[in-house]
């Protein structure tokens, strides 16, 4: 319940009225977990948490999944959960709810389905994202946020001690993979959100899954892993192996990929902007030559979702504080193989917190 408190349905009300609307409407997905603690079913049928800036919110369930609703942190947050039959209109109920409203947030991540729904049965009002509302208090983490996300690394950071014992050559990246995915599951996590085991010149595609392609001799092994615990809070690290000796040109940036994500983490404290984290992984990859390698931008926050704001990218002056949690993860990709160093940090009052502690050295096994 720390994760969820019911006082957070009253800061909701307060930044939808700062943020100049009327109400939000929140359908299944993080902006509804995150204000209730109700990990509710994305269907066809309308579960929609309405808050109104000058009333007392609702919470719109399918009867059928009314019990789900009771059960959850929502249920003991003397929030009023109203059921609906299957031949009623859920859009008309909520729309009566909410009365005369010139200006309404929807969740982000909404359907289309409803989004038109929700758009004819308010036809005067303006539709807007529910995150003018709901970012300012997402972004910076409580106390039990953290600890969440804490719980998450040290969760996926003893998956990456069991990598080793899988990278033989011989073996194909879906067959590690698979016993990657099983690990993530075993650690404590209720999903797998993704797994990458990039091989060789796949080690050159940041995005890279798993594939046929069997290990070889002196290649390295790009391995990326994130999952959600049952807490609803992320994990994602990466960590680069190698299988026996690499090749020398690789090991000259390793050495350069390394310190540029111990200086991205050094210059990590409250009143920088995001974009001068990434400016400070940059700079040393563009020094050694390698700048053109280096192409997508050093992170992405976390919490709910496995990317989320703040960005850490060019461009991005918003300010840190203190709760901010995103990744750090410089990587450099010339083409024949490629690196990358990701861990979890957290903003702090003086500086920040590391979520993931396995060696962030290059790992040779077999």
């Amino acid at each position: 319940m720390d994760l969820y408190p019911a006082a957070r349905l009253e800061l909701v009300r307060d930044s939808v009225r700062n943020a100049g609307l009327d109400a939000v409407l929140l359908t299944p997905g993080p902006d509804l977990r995150y204000v209730t603690g109700y990990d509710a079913k994305q269907l066809e049928r309308l579960t929609c948490l309405a808050v109104r800036a000058d009333g007392d919110p609702a919470l719109f369930v399918p009867r059928l999944e009314l019990r789900a609703a009771q059960a959850s942190p929502a249920g003991s947050m003397g929030l009023d959960i109203v059921d609906w039959e299957e031949t009623a209109d859920p859009f008309r109920l909520v729309a009566d709810r909410l009365g005369d409203v010139a200006a309404v947030g929807l969740s982000d991540r909404m359907w289309a389905l409803f989004v038109l729904r929700f758009r004819d049965a308010l036809p005067s009002a303006r539709l807007a994202l529910a995150s003018g509302a709901l970012r300012p208090l997402r972004i910076r983490k409580s106390p039990a946020e953290v600890a969440a996300l804490r719980e998450a690394g040290e969760a996926i950071d003893r998956v990456h001690t069991r990598v080793p014992g899988w990278l033989h050559a011989g073996r194909t990246e879906r067959e590690v993979g698979t016993d990657i995915a099983e690990a993530i599951l075993a650690e404590g996590h209720a999903t797998v959100d993704f797994v990458i085991v990039a091989s060789g010149p796949n080690a050159a595609s940041p995005h890279h899954e798993v594939s046929d392609r069997v290990l070889e001799p002196g290649e390295a092994v790009v391995v990326d892993i994130g999952g959600t615990m049952p807490s609803g809070y992320c994990s994602d690290s990466t960590r680069t192996y190698a299988i026996g000796e690499p090749p020398a040109e690789f090991l000259a940036y390793y050495k350069v990929l390394y310190d540029a994500q111990q200086a991205a983490c050094a210059a990590v404290r409250p009143g920088v902007t995001a974009e001068s984290i990434d400016a400070a992984a940059r700079e040393p990859i563009i020094a050694a030559g390698y700048g053109e390698a280096f192409f997508h931008r050093t992170g992405h926050g976390i919490g709910l979702e496995a990317h989320e704001d703040p960005y850490i990218v060019a461009g991005n002056d918003e300010v840190l504080e203190p709760g901010m949690a995103f990744s750090v993860e410089p990587g450099i990709y010339p083409g024949p193989h490629g690196a990358r160093i990701e861990d979890i940090v957290v903003c702090t009052a003086s500086g920040c917190e590391r979520l993931n502690n396995t060696p962030r050295e290059l790992v040779v096994v077999g």
